[in-house]
């Protein structure tokens, strides 16, 4: 129960420092000028999707946390091997498990497609900051999956990529960046 109130805190304080560059890039930055044009109807057609696509992938992390037993660490360990004595949620999981890496592509792709068609907003650096972390998902689940990886790399990578605090700040950051925009 102590490791979910910090994570509402670590939650609730991403949450006010969005809200506080909010406020500030309201106050201090150009009003944000939106062309409408058919690719931008396409892109937030994509952007939805992303949307999506990144609610399943951490549903995905959010039900091992809250369901699995043991140390956080056994909770995001892969268990792939279907067991008979498996709960629903287990049982549920298996299949997200063996698309998750699929599903982490397809978001990337959709993401950075829906971002080239709608434009970039370098502007915002609640944009920059979700660009990153993004990139940084995506990298470090590659070295994850490439068969050349050393092994201290795919620890490390492994330690990085399974870290549910960065997909708070991205749905965080995603939400109130959107919010400027709008």
């Amino acid at each position: 129960m102590k490791s979910f109130r910090t994570l509402l805190i670590y939650t609730a304080s991403i949450f006010a420092v969005s809200l506080a560059y909010y406020f500030y890039a309201r106050n201090s930055l150009p009003p944000q000028r939106e062309d409408e044009t058919f690719l931008t109807e396409i892109g937030e057609g994509f952007g939805e999707v992303a949307l999506w696509l990144l609610l399943f992938i951490y549903a995905r992390t959010l039900l091992k946390l809250l369901f699995e037993k043991g140390s956080v660490a056994d909770r995001m360990v892969p268990n792939m091997l279907y067991k008979p004595t498996q709960s629903l949620v287990q049982k549920l999981l298996v299949p997200l498990n063996r698309t998750h890496v699929y599903v982490g592509v397809a978001t990337l792709a959709v993401t950075f497609l829906h971002i080239l068609l709608v434009g970039f907003h370098f502007e915002i650096l609640l944009f920059q900051v979700v660009m990153l972390l993004l990139v940084w998902q995506g990298l470090f689940g590659f070295f994850l999956r490439w068969k050349f990886s050393p092994r201290q790399l795919r620890q490390f990578s492994y330690l990085v990529h399974a870290q549910f605090l960065t997909g708070i700040m991205i749905g965080i950051f995603l939400y109130v960046g959107h919010q400027m925009l709008d």
